[in-house]
């Protein structure tokens, strides 16, 4: 018979920042490793298999797959948790950092859709992190839950406006780079 599990709120708290800073890491390694190579900065570390290039959200994928499953049948605790959770945020970091690619098969890499989607995984990991829990806050502070929904609502329409102009000053640029690199 399977023994239970337990996991205090203060665990699921330190896991979810310990995600939060791998996810975070590993896009923006992704992003300066892919810029420098694309700038012929530094060599061309990509993987290709019978002359096609193997992006990483590949390796993310299969990494996701490896971690759940060891979530799943292991149910780590302590240390091997917390490694489980790095290899998690390592994991989505790999994996969303070209979710524009899974939108639009074949398109350009520095799609903003990507950008978009971190922000978005970034935030999720952020509230699991340090919020306390939304049932709670919504039961004993609702008005404190509504100013952080109008909060959150208005960062990212600021992002969005931000990264469209973000993208008209910069995005011809990454596009031409980006074409240059194709071998």
């Amino acid at each position: 018979m399977a023994s239970a599990h337990h996991l205090t709120r203060e665990t699921a708290h330190k896991l979810a920042r310990l995600a939060l800073f791998s996810f975070l890491l590993t896009f923006i390694l992704a992003r300066v490793f892919v810029f420098l190579i694309m700038a012929k900065a530094m060599p061309n570390l990509y993987f290709f298999m019978g002359g096609t290039h193997v992006h990483h959200l590949n390796y993310g994928i299969f990494l996701l797959s490896a971690v759940a499953g060891y979530s799943v049948f292991r149910r780590p605790i302590g240390r091997a948790a917390e490694i489980t959770a790095l290899l998690y945020g390592v994991a989505m970091g790999l994996t969303f950092d070209e979710f524009g690619m899974w939108l639009h098969l074949g398109g350009s890499y520095w799609q903003r859709a990507s950008v978009d989607a971190v922000i978005v995984i970034g935030a999720l990991f952020g509230l699991l992190s340090f919020a306390r829990t939304l049932k709670r806050l919504e039961k004993h502070h609702f008005w404190l839950f509504l100013i952080l929904l109008v909060a959150v609502l208005g960062f990212s329409t600021a992002i969005f406006v931000a990264g469209n102009r973000l993208g008209d000053l910069m995005g011809q640029s990454l596009h031409d780079l980006e074409s240059a690199s194709s071998p």
